[in-house]
């Protein structure tokens, strides 16, 4: 039963990579976990991981660059319904459309648009940066990928855009970065963290744990 993580040259993955491994075999579900580039592989996964670090259009541009890739990934998440956890970049892939740069064109999985971030408080740096404390929505609190996230837990960001979308239900988690900022986007079989978990020790490694063993 693998769980194909997709490396299309965004960022360094061998942290993901290390953390699924831990928490899969920390849980016990012992899944074989797959860094690969090859659409194939991601075809026959049980499960998948997009993770992402960068400008959304070259990101889009490298997962597309990849032979069969968009189509591949499109079919086992949206006709096969298999969980599916976006991470960062990899999580703002599923919207419409990024103002990253211009105006690029998404997964378009979940209606919405990721914008650039502008808190209020103007001494607010950006990128933000560092540890911030999640507030789950109703929908959040019940979501099964989130069992143990307690309100206010602590998790890792490096971002400058964040996903806004059309739907607020599709809003799992926001964090207050001079406003609310969407930290979880979740519909169906997909979720995405805009943070790291891999980066997010204790409260990181349950979320995948719980990614690892959701059958929505």
């Amino acid at each position: 039963m693998t769980v194909a993580i997709i490396d299309y040259g965004s960022g360094n993955l061998r942290s993901a990579l290390k953390a699924f491994e831990r928490a899969s075999r920390d849980s016990g579900l012992m899944k074989k976990i797959v860094l690969t580039d090859k659409a194939e592989e991601v075809a026959l996964a049980e499960r998948i991981v997009l993770p992402g670090v960068g400008a959304f259009g070259d990101c889009m541009a490298g997962l597309a660059a990849l032979d069969g890739m968009v189509e591949a990934l499109d079919h086992a998440v949206t006709a096969e319904g298999k969980p599916f956890l976006g991470i960062c970049v990899g999580m703002q892939l599923m919207a419409a459309r990024g103002l990253e740069h211009g105006s690029h064109t998404g997964l378009g999985w979940i209606p919405g648009e990721v914008v650039k971030l502008t808190p209020a408080d103007p001494a607010l740096k950006i990128p933000h940066m560092g540890w911030n404390n999640l507030a789950l929505t109703d929908a959040g609190i019940t979501h099964p990928v989130l069992s143990g996230t307690d309100e206010g837990t602590d998790v890792y960001f490096v971002h400058s855009y964040h996903f806004r979308p059309q739907d607020p239900a599709a809003t799992l988690a926001t964090v207050e970065y001079g406003g609310p900022v969407t930290a979880i986007i979740g519909r169906d079989n997909m979720i995405g963290t805009q943070f790291h978990p891999e980066k997010s020790q204790n409260a990181g490694l349950r979320l995948i744990a719980n990614f690892l063993d959701w059958r929505p």
